[in-house]
């Protein structure tokens, strides 16, 4: 409160000082007792939880579960381990639906390659009668090369999410697991004094383990989810290395990232690798081949996006025909 003395043309205030953690529920519990929404000071919104469309997963999912399990007194290295196993459960039927347009994709490539057998070349008119050829196929045995990538992207949101909780959980302060002796910074296993061009600048002057597992488990998921996926059809020079540089350069730009963090991440990998080996004993993919066999002799409506991709490569094989028979006319006249 503000208090005025017009004698001695004084104001005299008083204030409250925290000395504390930065510590979501602390912060938050002070407003309880005020009961005016105007002057409630909301001082949890210190602890960067991320973006306002991140925020409420760590609001409402990762700081309440987390401290769920902080009572059982398990020590962060498994706590960290069981929340990510329980978000992969719950998430489980979007991969499991992602590995499964991935097993489509791999039964057809046969089919694939004989649509490009059945028109080679390089040239506009061929490259469009091969990708309607394509798309017709995919689309008459009910199979999507997109419908695979739209459940990982769903999983997008929480990797972020946590990408902010770690730097900002005061609990991992001094927490320590295996070689890690704090979980809220980096675990360096090899460090150097000397300014190392480039390196130096990226890396820093030590290397994460944990960083360094990640990194590593992220490109044998990757090299076998390309084999995995791969439809058989012409990729443009570079594209088959850019997943797997895309890994690498994670390494550079997480290495001096809370330990906590990069051991998610590299169990987060790890599970999605045994899921999927676990998919692949369940599935079985000659008679996945022989659902969408039977998928192609059922009428099939196509949908909305097929039908306006379907009618968009017509327009283009038709404007590519009126440009070649220009070309021919004049061609002619000279």
């Amino acid at each position: 409160p503000v208090t005025a003395d017009p004698q001695k043309d004084e104001l005299t205030a008083s204030f409250n000082y925290y000395f504390g953690p930065n510590h979501f529920y602390t912060l938050k519990n002070y407003d309880k007792a005020i009961k005016e929404n105007n002057q409630k000071l909301y001082l949890e919104e210190l602890v960067d939880l991320g973006y306002k469309w991140l925020s409420w997963i760590n609001k409402y999912f990762t700081i309440p579960v987390f401290n769920y399990f902080l009572k059982f007194d398990w020590g962060m290295g498994i706590i960290i381990l069981i929340m990510t196993l329980l978000i992969k459960l719950i998430i489980l039927p979007l991969t499991y639906k992602s590995f499964k347009s991935s097993a489509k994709m791999r039964v057809l490539r046969p089919q694939i390659k004989e649509i490009e057998a059945k028109y080679p070349g390089q040239d506009k008119e061929m490259m469009l009668k091969r990708q309607q050829a394509t798309m017709e196929l995919y689309n008459k045995a009910g199979a999507s090369p997109m419908s695979g990538c739209f459940p990982m992207l769903l999983q997008m949101p929480i990797l972020l999410a946590f990408f902010f909780f770690f730097p900002s959980a005061i609990e991992l302060r001094q927490q320590s697991f295996l070689w890690a002796h704090d979980l809220s910074t980096f675990d360096s296993i090899i460090r150097w004094e000397a300014n190392i061009p480039f390196i130096s600048k990226f890396l820093g002057n030590h290397i994460s383990l944990f960083c360094l597992l990640m990194t590593v488990v992220n490109v044998f998921y990757t090299k076998y989810n390309m084999a995995a996926t791969d439809t058989g059809q012409t990729q443009m020079p570079g594209m088959k290395s850019m997943p797997i540089l895309m890994s690498v350069m994670m390494f550079f730009f997480l290495n001096s990232y809370p330990a906590g963090l990069n051991y998610y991440y590299f169990l987060s990998t790890l599970f999605t690798i045994g899921f999927t080996f676990l998919f692949k004993q369940f599935l079985n993919e000659d008679k996945l081949l022989a659902q969408l066999e039977a998928n192609k002799k059922k009428p099939k409506k196509q949908s909305g996006f097929m039908a306006r991709l379907a009618e968009a490569q017509k327009m283009q094989e038709k404007q590519a025909r009126e440009r070649a028979k220009e070309a021919a006319k004049k061609n002619y006249r000279k």
